[in-house]
């Protein structure tokens, strides 16, 4: 289980970076992905690789909010009253669009999880303040996310 969660971690991690790039070029998850795969080949520290066996949710994920963008965005906007999206870091905007991805579009995932994993990513990669900031936002939409995941397991059963 635990060799499970570090691989989704490194990930995510990897998701980021992507979402990252594409964000800083408006490039595609096709065109942002192979290259992001390119860079990491080039390295020499076995730390920053891209195994074969991470990349599968990795891309779920890159191509996920790529596709929800928009909505995913307007979502982070309607909880961050004081703060445009534009103004938030590069990288606490692509932690939360992440995280909001996997809290509507990945049932196998508990929404808690999720938003775990983006405060940890916040305090790794992100500023003092943006664990805290990513909980805020995404707390927000916790009600609201477990009441529509009980609608949908009361209606399929």
């Amino acid at each position: 289980m635990k060799s499970k969660a570090k691989g989704r971690r490194l990930s995510r991690e990897i998701a980021l970076q992507v979402l990252y790039q594409m964000d800083m070029t408006g490039a595609s998850p096709e065109e942002a992905l192979p290259l992001y795969y390119e860079l990491v080949e080039i390295e020499e520290d076995p730390e920053i690789k891209a195994p074969e066996a991470l990349r599968p949710f990795a891309e779920r994920i890159a191509r996920g909010v790529h596709l929800h963008r928009s909505e995913i965005d307007e979502m982070i906007m309607s909880a961050s009253e004081n703060w445009r999206l534009e103004r938030m870091s590069v990288v606490d905007r692509n932690i939360l669009r992440l995280s909001l991805y996997e809290m509507l579009h990945c049932s196998d995932i508990p929404p808690k999880v999720s938003i775990n994993e983006a405060i940890d990513l916040g305090k790794s990669f992100g500023s003092v303040d943006s664990g805290a900031f990513i909980n805020g936002i995404l707390d927000h939409f916790l009600p609201r996310i477990a009441e529509e995941t009980a609608q949908l397991q009361s209606s399929s059963a």
